[in-house]
Parts: C-alpha cells; sequence; structure tokens
C-alpha cells in the first residue's frame, strides 16, 4: 500500500509539474485505480519515447541514404556537391526525392522507366477502379431514387388508408348511432303497443271488433252485394211476362222474398259494423 501511494505520489508529481496535485480521498480503491493509471501512463510513455527514437533512426537512415545516391549521382557525372549550382543542386535534390519515391536503387533511365510504367498502370488501375466506383454509384443513385418514389408512393397509399379508415370509422360511428336510435325507437314502440294493449283490455274490447275483424265484416258485405246481381238478373225476364198474373206475382213474391232476406242480412251486418266502430275511431 505505502509503495503504491509513493509511485502514485510521484506520478501526479509529473503530471502536474508545477501545478499543485488535486485533494482526493485518499483509501484503497484510489489508489489502485490511480496506481493501475500510473502504470499505463507509464507503459504509453515507454512506448512513445521507443516510436520517437524510432523515427529518428530512420531519419537518419533516410538522410543517410539520400546523401548517399546524391553522392552516386555526383559521382556519375563526374560532378561534386560544392561544384553544383544551386538550380542544379536542386534539380538533383528533386531527382533524388524521386527515385526514393519510386524505391528504386538508382537514378538511371533503366530503374525510371519501369518504375514510371508501374506507377502508370497503378494510375490506369485507380482510373479503372474509379470508373467502377463511379457506375456503382450511379446503380446506387438511381436505386436510392426508385427507392424514395416507391417511398413516396407507399406514403401516398398510406395516407389514402389513413383517410378511407378515418371515413369508415365515422360511418361506422354513425351507424352505431342510428341502431341506437332504432333500438330506442323500437322499445318505445313496444312500450307504447303494451300500454294501447293494456288499454285495449281495460275497456273489455272483443276480439270481433278488431280492425281484421271488421275487414273480414266488410269483405263478406261486398261477397253478398256480388251475390245480389246474379238474382236481381233473375227478375228481369219476369218483367216481360204475359199477362198471367197469378204465376207472375207468385214467382215476384218468391223473388222479393229472397232479395228482402238478403237485404236484411246485408243491412244488419253492415249496422253491426257501424254500431262496433267507436265514434271518432278510424278503421
Amino acid at each position: 500500500m505505502c509503495e503504491k501511494s509513493k509511485k502514485v505520489s510521484q506520478w501526479l508529481s509529473s503530471v502536474f509539474g508545477d501545478q499543485p496535485v488535486p485533494q482526493y480521498e485518499v483509501n484503497t480503491r484510489t489508489v489502485d485505480i490511480l496506481y493501475e493509471l500510473a502504470v499505463a501512463s507509464e507503459k504509453r510513455c515507454n512506448e512513445t519515447a521507443l516510436l520517437i527514437e524510432d523515427h529518428k533512426q530512420k531519419a537518419s537512415e533516410y538522410q543517410a541514404d539520400a546523401t548517399h545516391l546524391q553522392d552516386v549521382v555526383l559521382q556519375g557525372v563526374g560532378l561534386s556537391a560544392g561544384s553544383l549550382s544551386k538550380p542544379s543542386s536542386d534539380y538533383l535534390s528533386v531527382l533524388v526525392s524521386s527515385a526514393m519515391v519510386l524505391g528504386i536503387k538508382d537514378t538511371s533511365l533503366g530503374s525510371f522507366i519501369p518504375a514510371m510504367n508501374n506507377l502508370t498502370n497503378e494510375l490506369l488501375e485507380a482510373e479503372k477502379y474509379d470508373r467502377r466506383l463511379d457506375r456503382e454509384l450511379k446503380t446506387v443513385r438511381k436505386r436510392l431514387a426508385d427507392t424514395l418514389v416507391l417511398r413516396k408512393t407507399l406514403q401516398e397509399d398510406l395516407d389514402k388508408t389513413k383517410d378511407a379508415q378515418a371515413i369508415e370509422s365515422a360511418k361506422a360511428e354513425e351507424r352505431l348511432l342510428n341502431m341506437d336510435f332504432v333500438k330506442a325507437k323500437s322499445k318505445d314502440l313496444s312500450f307504447r303497443n303494451n300500454m294501447s294493449a293494456d288499454q285495449l283490455a281495460k275497456r273489455h274490447m272483443e276480439n270481433r271488433l278488431s280492425h281484421q275483424s271488421l275487414m273480414e265484416l266488410s269483405e263478406e258485405v261486398a261477397t253478398l252485394k256480388q251475390e245480389i246481381v246474379p238474382l236481381t238478373k233473375k227478375l228481369e225476364p219476369y218483367r216481360d211476362l204475359s199477362p198471367n198474373l197469378s204465376l207472375a206475382q207468385v214467382k215476384i213474391e218468391e223473388a222479393k222474398r229472397e232479395l228482402a232476406a238478403i237485404d236484411a242480412e246485408l243491412e244488419a251486418k253492415v249496422d253491426f259494423m257501424n254500431a262496433s266502430i267507436p265514434k271518432g275511431r278510424p278503421l
């Protein structure tokens, strides 16, 4: 615990430098956490230092290679670094940098041309790849446009469906209201029918005075009137008989009696119907 606290204090002092270290609660948990952070920070700092040293070493190697290539080029053309003018030195530096970028061992045409060919091939492949990507991009854009159109169509269909559902819902609600009204009306008519039946029962109304019974009596009266017609036609031949007064009188009296019986029956039924219908009450 003491060793961890000491290492944590040293690490915090190195982190904050001249600034005061913030106060913190010292316990086992905080010390363990800060100790792990200190160890990780120290490890990362060591790795960073090694990486910096590696970069420095590579930079030195690259510088040595550049100097070597420069010397090789100058020796190849019989020149020295001090005998070159400033533009020539710049051109030479560009030539050396190009050779290093292309990764060739010298600056001869035999090395530059294959490297340039390789670079050209890579450029062509890159352009070919770029064209392929462009075609794929156009295809994706077309699919995206089709998808957007389809999405718009689906959205319109969805909106229409929602509107139709709203209309159907309103119609269904209206039908429910009408159904409730019909039920209430049916209940009211049933109640009024029961009340009318109770009133008729209290007035001791007979079934023969019902509308159906009166309609049947009316049909019977019409039937009797039709039966009178042939009897009247039977009397017509006797009106032109020869003056056999006794026989004609007998026949006439029989017809009159038969006709009177029918008239009496008819008048009785009509009187019964008129007496059965209450005043001021329609059939």
